[in-house]
Formats: structure tokens, sequence, C-alpha cells
């Protein structure tokens, strides 16, 4: 393919650059026929002229209508004819009215058949200059350029009058000779040009299309999957940006691949933990193994880790919603106060045994936000669990809410190891876990988090994380404050969803 479309390229440049040439040749040679007639024309009547004058002034009056050229001036004239003829290529005829040749020059390289020119044509260019294109009725084979003036004597003691007549002819020969030369320089400038011209647009085609080649050679690596090919970038023009939205474009595969990987592996280790509990326990149960009396605290465990699946398993769902881009807001008016208390109780019984101080919650009044309620519990049910799961036991959960002009402020902060400086910027990316060993978050598999940002942003918030190790760990998010038009703007995209 990629050769197909460097030689479609280059045919159709090439075809086009002929076609240019073609054309300014045709341009060319209709120019100079035109220019060459004009230019011989004049030339042709202004010998002829110059002739007529000498051989006017050369005539003598012997009788009535009757002039002749002496011989004197005779010879004179026919040097001056003899010059005119073999400086401009051409024949030049001096005839009386009768159409008889008095004096004659040859320059043209033809051999006039007769001697004599039809009185019709002396007529002619007698009453009126003559221009025209004809074999002087039968005098030259082939037909000639011929230009005809008065001779017009004119005596001391009378009115000028028509003596005779001057032709000067040419051979279409010259001008085939001048158009051969101007097609034989035109030909060979052309030529030149085109090899020229295809050389560049053969390495410029070649140019163009290296890099196409370089992606579908990169994409057949993709397909075989291999992600760490790039294109080179080799200009700012149409194809690089293609280059550059073809290497971003990889990146972001590669880094898909990566997380697909990491997602396997995590989902593999998340599910094979508890699954290998449960059944681990419910076989000792079945063989006999574990004792009636202990049978209820390892159901326990079976039902605890039943329900770590299905968290799981509805983390699974939410990350699914929210890469398909079907995780919708819901939007309704709702007290956040009321939701934090809520998200609050869920965590009494792991509060009361770690011996936790809530503070912050003392005096706290409703306070009521635009969002989607159930989500928003979700937000502080995810931080209020990372609040329990990592701050010490006999330390302190800090809940704060804050009104501002156009947007509403949540913290949680906990006392507790805090997450170390270099991670920080981390905690919202999927599966990450500052807790490696797992000693203390046994349960969660790092997707809590991007889940929690994830929400905020699509409420139009952001949230941010700050901590100090071994002191404390906090987060707060915002959300933004509607106002009519937004509000009314919500109404309708949540009648939308609905229908």
């Amino acid at each position: 393919m990629q050769k197909s479309l460097f030689r479609k390229y280059l045919k159709i440049t090439s075809f086009t650059i002929l076609l240019s040439f073609f054309l300014l040749g045709l341009v060319m040679l209709a120019f100079s026929t035109s220019n060459w007639q004009e230019e011989k024309q004049r030339l042709l009547e202004r010998n002829a002229d110059s002739v007529s004058s000498i051989a006017a002034e050369s005539m003598i009056k012997v009788s009535d209508g009757q002039y002749v050229i002496t011989r004197e001036q005779g010879d004179k004239l026919q040097t001056f004819m003899t010059a005119f003829a073999e400086n401009i290529d051409s024949d030049i005829f001096i005839t009386d009215l009768s159409g008889s040749v008095i004096a004659s020059a040859y320059g043209s390289g033809l051999t006039p058949e007769t001697s004599d020119i039809s009185p019709e044509l002396v007529s002619r260019a007698v009453n009126n200059q003559y221009i025209g294109q004809t074999t002087m009725n039968g005098m030259y084979s082939t037909s000639c350029y011929v230009v005809g003036v008065p001779i017009t004597y004119s005596p001391a003691d009378g009115d000028p009058v028509n003596v005779g007549a001057v032709f000067a002819s040419c051979s279409f020969r010259s001008f085939s000779d001048y158009r051969a030369n101007l097609m034989q320089m035109f030909l060979l400038a052309a030529v030149a040009a085109f090899m020229v011209s295809f050389c560049i647009v053969w390495l410029y085609s070649y140019s163009l299309v290296r890099p196409l080649r370089d992606m579908a050679s990169a994409a057949r690596s993709f397909g075989d999957g291999n992600f760490s090919r790039r294109v080179p970038i080799t200009g700012d023009d149409e194809i690089g940006q293609l280059a550059i939205a073809f290497n971003n474009m990889a990146s972001s595969l590669a880094t898909s691949e990566s997380v697909r990987r990491n997602f396997i592996a995590n989902v593999s280790h998340e599910l094979k933990t508890p699954m290998t509990t449960i059944a681990g326990f419910i076989d000792g149960i079945l063989d006999g193994t574990i004792p009636q009396e202990k049978q209820r605290y390892y159901l326990q465990i079976v039902s605890d880790e039943v329900k770590r699946l299905s968290r799981l398993v509805r983390t699974m769902l939410d990350l699914s919603r929210i890469d398909s881009g079907e995780l919708h807001l819901r939007p309704a008016r709702f007290d956040i106060t009321q939701t934090i208390f809520s998200a609050l109780l869920s965590f009494e019984r792991p509060i009361e045994e770690k011996r936790l101080e809530i503070r912050g919650l003392e005096d706290a009044e409703s306070l009521f936000v635009d969002g989607d309620p159930d989500m928003i519990h979700q937000v502080m049910y995810n931080l209020i669990e990372n609040a329990v799961k990592f701050t010490n036991e006999g330390g302190y959960i800090q809940i704060g809410v804050i009104d501002c002009e156009n947007r509403t402020v949540v913290r949680v902060r906990n006392s507790g190891p805090g997450i170390p400086a270099d991670e920080v910027s981390l905690i919202f990316d999927r599966f990450y876990k500052t807790d490696k060993s797992r000693s203390k978050d046994k349960t969660g598999m790092g997707l809590g988090l991007y889940i929690v940002r994830t929400i905020i942003r699509l409420h139009g918030g952001e949230i941010t994380a700050s901590s100090v190790e071994n002191e404390y760990c906090q987060f707060e998010f915002w959300l933004p404050k509607l106002n009519e038009n937004q509000l009314a703007a919500r109404d309708a995209a949540g009648k939308d969803q609905k229908n």
C-alpha cells in the first residue's frame, strides 16, 4: 500500500508537470507565431517602403505614362535591393503597372517559376498596400508571406502618381526553421527541468510517505503487543502533527496495557485470597476438621470474606461504569452534614474498637449542596474508611465542612503514619496502595481514591491530599455552588437521563 501511495503521488505530480510543460509549449508556440508574423510583416513593410522610396527617386519620366530607371541609378538600386533581400531572407521585386518585373533580388532561397507578377496583385498593391499569403499567381510553388507597396513618383511640377509596385516576399521555411529551433530549445529546457523536478518530487514523495510507513510498521508492532515503538517527528506540518498524535496514542496504549496487566494481576490476587479462605473453611466444616464449637467463628470469617468479595465486585462495577462513560449524576439538593453522619455511623464498631476520637462535628449544622447524594455518600464512606483504617489506636479523625462563597469545602484529617511525600501525588492512581506490605490494608485493592476523584471531578470539583509523615494525613475536596441558570440546566439534564 505504501509503495502504491508513493507511486500514485509520483505519477500524479509528474503528469501535472508534463501537462504544465505541454500547455506552456502551446502558449509559447502560439505567442511566438503571432510575434514572428507581426515582426516579419513590419520588417517586410519597412524594407519594401525603403526600396519604393529609392526606386521613385531613381526614376525619370520619358513620356506621358512612361517612367524608366537610369542605368546608373539602376545599379545602385540593385545593390540596395540585394542587401535588403539578403538581410531579411526575402525576395524583392520592382514591377511596372502591367506586372512586368523591372528589377529583382533573391534572398529567400526559393526559385520563382515565372518572371512576371499578375496585374491583379499589382493593382491591389498600387491602390492599397497588400499583405497576405499567396503563391503570387504561380510565381512560387508554395505559399509565401507577401507585402506589396506602391511606387509613387512625385514630379516637380505635378501631382504624385503611382508608377509601379514593390513586392517583398519571404518563405514560410524561415518560420519553420525558427519554430523548429524554438521548439528544440524549449524541449531541451523542458527535459532538463522535468528531470530536476522529477528528482525533487521523488525525494519529497519519499520523505512524505516514509513517516506513514513507519506508522504502519509501528501499528503492526502494536498488534503483536509491542507498544515501545515510536515514530520520528520530522516537522511541524500535518505529517508531523500526525506523528505526534500517533506517538501520544502509542503512549496511551502502553499505559492502558500496563493498567490492564496490573488490573488482571490485582484482581486475580484479590479474588484468590478470599476464595481460598472460604473454600478452606467450608471444606474444614464439611469434613469435620473444624470442631462444631468453633464453626460459628469460622463461618463469621467466611461471611466477612463474602462481604469483601461483594465490595470487590461492586468496586469493579463502578470502575467499569467509569471506563465506559456510563457513570451519570442524579443531581439533587441534599444535606451534606447528614451524609457525613450517615457514612460515619457505618464505622461505629471499628471506631470504638480503636478508641478513635471524632472531632469537628460537635456543632455541625445542616449545609445543603447540589450533587448526587449516593455518589457523595460513597466519597465520604471511602474517605472515612481510609481514615479509620490508617489512624493509630487512640488517635483522632477530624471532619470539617466549610461554606465558602462559591463552593462547599469538606476536609477529612486523621492522625497516624501519614503518606510518604513522594507518594502523595500517586495515591489517586488506579491500583496504587501506600501499604505495599498489606499489613494494615488487607481488604483494599487501590481503587477507592481513584473512584473518589472521578466522582468529585464529575461534579465539577476537585480533591487534593496532604500529609506529614508520622503526624497526619488530610483529604480535602470541594463542590461548586450552582446559580439559577446552572440549576435549571442540571434539572433539564437530569430529566433527559431519566427519559
